[in-house]
């Protein structure tokens, strides 16, 4: 982390924790976020106003006062329109981030203002008909009436004057000018998830995680080349996808790799969008779709005038779900193709291995997937048992061997909201070998307060295993199919991985040696307590 990034991050922390009294940190994050998105998207805008000639600027002029000056009358829909075909989003004159921060200067802010804000980027985003979906209502989560921010309008007004100003604040280069906006907001992402508990665990993979997912589904990969695509069917804030790019070869090549994912929960939904494009992201780079990934297949699902489905798959499918939660399981889901050749469907209060196979469905024929899941889909029987096995034997419609390429074993309490070890399974579609590797990496890790972390060692030892794809003694072992089938099937890693550690042999000699030592001292002991006594006139 750089001096600035470091600087910044803790004080903008600071303050808004200052600014967010009694409000929960779940719920401020949506002030503290969104503001600094909507800085971002106006301050963008103002780029491509400036680097594309699109407006005549006079020496003397700001780039701002000139879209000002011009953008009025007729005019100002032909310049909303450009900049939406362009951008996909379009801010209008009064409303971009310098304005309202000269509003707020001059005193002239009134507590309609910021609702009029986000109404008019609504408006203006449905100018672009491909980008619509990925900006509107990017801001609904902005509880402008919230009695927390004020007991009155105007004093919530004040407050969010305070939120935005202390955005204004930020410096976003680093002191050799880069940009770091996006490494700011990913921070405070993670900070938002460490400070809401439980809730923070529904959008958040820590870094950590998220780079042994990553370097595992881009182990094969020597370039992005142009048209890499991940997928995370649960993507929440979609940090994991964008720790995928980062590890991918050639990855931050402008449009080198697509981003697909579908998340459940709105704000997270909202949250994502933000996260991708402050990183960058464009807008016709990213797929992304806000709805129940186990009731709606996406990205494509079953044509609706035939039904037949042609699924959409992908280079690397990462995934994080929701452990354990509840699904509909109607047996009618098993004429589903993602669920039917396995002849079984994941239990009703269990759907972790629904999100499984859902996932493998669109996993291309050369890609990698990697899922973090509790420990319990390694041995749990009934239902969950039979997918298991046939996910291993591959016998269901598949021709070829083994899916499932390996198994790693995490360290207890690395996610916010739950203490419990969770493990990474490994799945391809197109293997040369049927055996499977098992990585026991859960004493491999840093004791932090709250929670546990992973160093780069413990990353960096878990990923070399994985690529070697050897024994590591206590650590690692290749199990052949045939070690699988004789363990019926169960995964459980201490099956696989002897961590047993034996006792040093126990000298009986030595140890009955120390005993009449330790007897001869304690006699000596009591014999000099009994003089003691004695010279006191204490009869013993």
């Amino acid at each position: 982390m750089s001096n600035t990034l470091e600087s910044t991050t803790s004080k903008l922390w600071a303050m808004a924790n200052e600014l967010r009294g009694n409000m929960d940190a779940s719920e401020y994050k949506n002030y503290i976020l969104a503001f600094m998105f909507y800085r971002y998207l106006s301050e963008h805008q103002m780029d491509y106003l400036k680097n594309n000639n699109v407006l005549d600027i006079n020496p003397s002029q700001t780039v701002n006062e000139a879209y000002a000056e011009q953008a009025v009358g007729d005019d100002l829909n032909d310049y909303l329109e450009d900049i939406s075909a362009y951008l996909g989003y379009a801010i209008a004159p009064q409303d971009t981030w310098i304005s309202l921060i000269q509003r707020i200067d001059d005193n002239l802010i009134i507590p309609s203002d910021y609702q009029t804000i986000f109404d008019n980027f609504n408006k203006n985003a449905s100018l672009n008909k491909e980008a619509a979906k990925d900006f509107r209502g990017v801001f609904n989560d902005v509880n402008l009436g919230d009695s927390r921010l004020g007991s009155n309008t105007n004093d919530r007004a004040k407050s969010l004057n305070r939120i935005v100003k202390l955005i204004d604040g930020i410096e976003y280069k680093d002191e050799q000018g880069k940009d770091i906006l996006g490494e700011i907001y990913e921070y405070l992402i993670g900070m938002f998830a460490a400070n809401a508990g439980k809730k923070g665990g529904e959008f958040y993979t820590p870094h950590e995680v998220s780079q042994v997912l990553a370097r595992v589904v881009t182990s094969d990969v020597s370039s992005a080349g142009d048209a890499f695509n991940v997928y995370d069917p649960a993507c929440g804030s979609g940090s994991l996808l964008l720790t995928v790019q980062n590890e991918l070869p050639g990855g931050n090549k402008p449009g080198a790799v697509k981003f697909y994912g579908q998340e459940l929960n709105t704000t997270t939904y909202n949250l994502a969008r933000m996260n991708l494009m402050m990183h960058g992201v464009s807008f016709n780079n990213m797929t992304l779709s806000n709805a129940d990934t186990l009731e709606t297949d996406w990205p494509d699902g079953p044509d609706p005038t035939t039904g037949v489905d042609h699924p959409r798959t992908f280079d690397a499918v990462v995934a994080n779900p929701p452990y354990s939660a509840r699904w509909d399981n109607n047996e009618n889901k098993l004429k589903d193709p993602r669920f039917n050749p396995f002849g079984a469907l994941a239990p009703a209060s269990k759907a972790d291995y629904a999100f499984v196979l859902h996932s493998l469905y669109h996993l291309n024929a050369q890609g990698t997937m990697a899922i973090v899941l509790p420990h319990g889909v390694l041995f749990r029987g009934a239902a969950e048992a039979k997918i298991r096995k046939a996910l291993i034997k591959s016998d269901a419609s598949q021709s070829q061997g083994n899916y499932l390429d390996a198994v790693i074993g995490l360290p207890a309490n690395l996610f916010y909201g739950t203490g419990i070890p969770t493990c990474i399974l490994v799945f391809k579609k197109n293997r040369d070998t049927k055996d499977v590797l098992f990585i026991d990496a859960s004493k491999e890790f840093v004791k932090g307060k709250n929670q546990n972390k992973l160093s780069e060692e413990n990353i960096d030892k878990i990923i070399d295993t994985y690529r070697s794809r050897k024994d590591v003694d206590k650590y690692a072992h290749v199990a052949p199919l045939q070690e699988i089938v004789d363990n019926d099937f169960n995964l459980n890693i201490p099956r696989y991985v002897d961590t047993f550690e034996e006792e040093p042999p126990i000298d009986l000699n030595e140890v009955n040696r120390q005993l009449k030592q330790d007897d001869q001292e304690i006699a000596e002991l009591e014999a000099k307590i009994k003089e003691q006594l004695r010279v006191l006139g204490v009869e013993v």
